[in-house]
């Protein structure tokens, strides 16, 4: 498994994604975003964004949009896409990254910590409230600096190993599930 920046081609994938997860694709643009991508089946197992807010007094990274798809998750995915999010918001000069997210708990693992919303940034005020409005009403404005971001040890080796779990069919029908006798039925266009 690897983090790379998504493409252009990334991005009806992506949008299909985001809907079906519920996410936010306010402002969308793919370039923004990063995806966790299977070495040996190049299968796309989770994504996610880093929203630049800025006025003429300052700018703000915001981290959104984090999903990862049923069968990847509990291995990592949303880790490495996380620490990959919060280097590239470091690599732009920002010591701290903000989100607005229900997933306090999931982001807290990390470093994350809760902050007050009076004490956000007047941006990210205005942008908590359109949140709860239309997408997460229990979201709350969490924040780390971008050197104090920590990978539990787990995470990191799950993530080596991440497989595609494969989805639950339930146990093979047999036609005694349907009432039938194998041994004595006839079939109308029977052969034999």
């Amino acid at each position: 498994m690897y983090v790379r920046d998504a493409r252009n081609r990334d991005e009806a994938w992506l949008l299909d994604h985001i809907e079906a997860m519920g996410l936010d694709e306010t402002a969308f643009r793919s370039r923004d975003y990063v995806i966790a991508v299977d070495e040996e089946s190049n299968a796309r197992a989770g994504f996610g964004r880093i929203r630049i807010h800025a006025d003429e007094d300052q700018e703000v990274c915001e981290l959104t949009s984090i999903g990862v798809l049923d069968g990847w998750r509990g291995q990592g995915v949303g880790a490495h896409v996380v620490e990959r999010l919060i280097d590239s918001a470091e690599a732009k000069g920002f010591d701290h990254v903000y989100s607005l997210t229900s997933s306090h708990e999931y982001l807290a693992q990390f470093g994350f910590e809760g902050v007050s919303p009076d004490e956000l940034p007047e941006m990210l005020q205005d942008r908590l409230e359109q949140k709860k409005e239309s997408l997460d009403p229990e979201a709350v404005p969490m924040r780390i600096g971008t050197d104090e971001f920590s990978m539990p040890a787990d995470l990191r080796e799950a993530f080596k190993v991440a497989a595609e779990d494969e989805p639950d069919t339930g146990p093979e029908e047999t036609p005694e599930d349907f009432g039938i006798d194998p041994d004595e039925a006839t079939y109308k266009y029977d052969t034999s």
